[in-house]
């Protein structure tokens, strides 16, 4: 689900240039989320499933794979903040991995709980198996260590996996960044961090990603994050065009070898996702230069508080339209528009209520003013 956290001060003209085209794909991958989610989970679809029945099927069975483009533009980001010449630092890694979760978790956390109310009050609205059973101690200690699939406990909202999957992926090339940097000479080997990149993309897309056994641990979803960071690198405008040349060619290569022994859309898709990443990835837009882009620049501010928040709004949705108003397929469609209308509403709401004052107050507490990162 990556998001970039912007600071939004002083008057409009003052708001920095933003990554418009990333913004545009985050805000179309999360929307395809939320309704993969409608589509997937609670009965109004179900009811719904006669108007539209090609369009739900696409959205439960399809959609999800919008997944990637998040993964993508995380590697994409995450490379960014950590390496944007492409050279590896040296980082202090533990510092950077706790600012990460200090800045996942909280506003995670808050969400989780609204999980659990929205599942007690649509319990007293219907059946259905989407509605998760109150959680215990334990199982609530795992979603704020983001270690609920590792610990075979069931998450207690849509999408918590990919929080716990983010983390460990930006961990892992933490870890990579700050190896590289100490045997590399302070960063004199400038093809030592894409070449290891290029390793954890073969090995995830020709080995972990192959066994869903692996689904709930970083290898798994490192050939598309990874595919994110080659992505920059090759984009980087200052790079002779036999680098560029090599680059991109580190990118296609190993992702069609994978490919041709065992397709995965996701992975075409994530190897898409790069390619267009590339070619517009680096291009900057004003926040205001256009009401059209001030939208989609304010939706992707919230995309991150709308993936959080989302389920447990289209679970309480799902459950008083089940009780409240007759299962006829057009009411039931309106319910699913008003679902995703009041997800976008909540996210809103969620950010800056929530998302916004956390992070302000955990940047005053952990972030050192030196360094800064990415955040999905």
């Amino acid at each position: 689900m990556g998001v970039v956290v912007e600071k939004i001060a002083g008057a409009k003209a003052s708001v920095p240039a933003q990554f418009g085209f990333i913004n545009l794909l985050k805000v179309i991958a999360a929307q395809l989320i939320v309704l993969h989610h409608l589509a997937f989970y609670g009965p109004m679809a179900d009811y719904a499933r006669p108007l539209m029945p090609d369009v739900i099927d696409w959205l439960g069975s399809f959609a999800r794979i919008a997944v990637q483009v998040f993964l993508v533009i995380g590697g994409f980001l995450v490379a960014k903040s950590l390496f944007p010449k492409g050279q590896p630092g040296l980082i202090n890694p533990l510092g950077t991995v706790w600012r990460r979760y200090a800045k996942l978790v909280p506003p995670f956390m808050v969400a989780m709980l609204c999980a659990v109310a929205a599942s007690a009050l649509a319990n007293r609205w219907m059946t259905h198996n989407s509605i998760s059973p109150p959680p215990d101690f334990l199982q609530l200690a795992a979603h704020a260590l983001l270690l609920q699939g590792v610990l075979g406990y069931d998450s207690l909202s849509a999408g918590a996996w990919y929080v716990a999957i983010d983390f460990q992926l930006y961990a892992v090339v933490a870890v990579l960044v700050w190896l590289c940097g100490r045997f590399s000479g302070g960063g004199l080997r400038p093809w030592l961090m894409p070449a290891v990149i290029v390793i954890g993309i073969s090995m995830s897309l020709l080995y972990f990603n192959r066994d869903p056994n692996w689904d709930d641990w970083a290898p798994y979803f490192f050939g598309s994050y990874g595919l994110g960071i080659m992505a920059w690198l090759a984009s980087d405008p200052t790079r002779r065009p036999q680098v560029v040349a090599l680059l991109v060619a580190m990118i296609v290569l190993p992702t069609l070898i994978a490919l041709a022994l065992d397709f995965r859309l996701r992975i075409a898709v994530a190897l898409a996702v790069a390619c267009v990443l590339f070619l517009f990835g680096r291009a900057r837009t004003g926040s205001y230069s256009h009401w059209g882009m001030a939208a989609i620049n304010r939706l992707a501010q919230i995309s991150y508080s709308v993936f959080l928040i989302h389920f447990p709004v289209c679970l309480v949705m799902n459950a008083a339209f089940a009780h409240f108003v007759p299962p006829e397929p057009h009411y039931q469609a309106l319910g699913m528009l008003a679902a995703w209308a009041a997800s976008l509403m909540a996210g809103a709401v969620f950010y800056r209520c929530v998302e916004l004052p956390l992070g302000r107050v955990l940047q005053s507490v952990t972030e050192a003013p030196a360094t800064r990162t990415a955040f999905m």
